[in-house]
C-alpha cells in the first residue's frame, strides 16, 4: 500500500508526479530542485541552490516523520560537474554521519534551468 505525500514548505510537483511516495516503511522522494516554495524564486549560484533544494527534502521528510538520519540514498544531479565540489560542501552540512549511498551525475539540463536536483530515499 502506497502512501501519497505532500507538504505546502517544498515546492509543488510541476508534472504528474508526488513529491514523495510512502511504501513498506520505506520514503521515495521525486527530485528536488531548487524553488523556494514560498515565493517560487530560485537563489542564484550552486551554493543556494543546493542549499534550498535540501531544504525541500528536509520538508518532505520531516512532514512524512523521517529525518536526514533515515536516509539511505540520494541521487545528486548537476548541470555542470565543476559544481560537485561546491555542492558536496552544502551537502555535507545536512549528512554528518552514517551517511547515505549516494550517485552523482552531470546532465545536459535540468528543470528551469537549476544547477542541481536530488533526489531521496528514507527507510524507518
Amino acid at each position: 500500500m502506497k502512501k501519497v505525500i505532500h507538504t505546502e514548505n517544498a515546492p509543488k510537483a510541476i508534472g504528474p508526479y508526488s513529491q514523495a511516495i510512502e511504501a513498506n516503511g520505506m520514503l521515495f522522494i521525486s527530485g528536488q530542485i531548487p524553488v523556494n516554495p514560498a515565493t517560487g524564486t530560485v537563489p542564484e549560484g550552486i551554493t543556494a541552490q543546493t542549499e534550498q533544494v535540501l531544504k525541500n527534502v528536509e520538508a518532505i521528510l520531516k512532514e512524512a516523520g523521517y529525518g536526514f538520519e533515515n536516509v539511505i540514498k540520494t541521487t545528486c544531479l548537476l548541470s555542470d560537474i565543476a559544481n560537485f565540489k561546491a555542492m558536496n560542501e552544502v551537502y555535507a552540512k545536512y549528512y554528518t554521519k552514517d551517511c547515505p549511498a549516494r550517485a552523482a551525475f552531470a546532465v545536459k539540463d535540468l528543470p528551469m534551468g537549476v544547477l542541481v536536483e536530488i533526489e531521496t530515499i528514507a527507510a524507518k
